[in-house]
């Protein structure tokens, strides 16, 4: 995959946050920063299929009263 360069700007007590967490882990700060976003990824996608569950949790009496109660196990 190829790589882009990507510049940020964060205080100093940040900075050295993510050096001292980076060198806990034994890896660069450009690979700690990557793992952290493809975690914070992750958990955006993790938060979406738990409010579409919750919203179906809510609202299942209004589809089934809409659509039936359909058993869709046997197809």
């Amino acid at each position: 995959m190829a790589k882009t360069q990507l510049n940020v700007r964060v205080d100093e007590a940040t900075a050295e946050t993510a050096r001292e967490r980076a060198s806990q882990r034994g890896m660069s700060v450009n690979r700690y920063i990557e793992e952290l976003v493809r975690r914070d990824e992750g958990e955006s996608g993790r938060a979406f299929v738990q409010a579409a569950a919750d919203f179906m949790k809510e609202y299942e009496a209004v589809f089934a009263e809409e659509f039936g109660d359909r058993d869709t196990s046997s197809r």
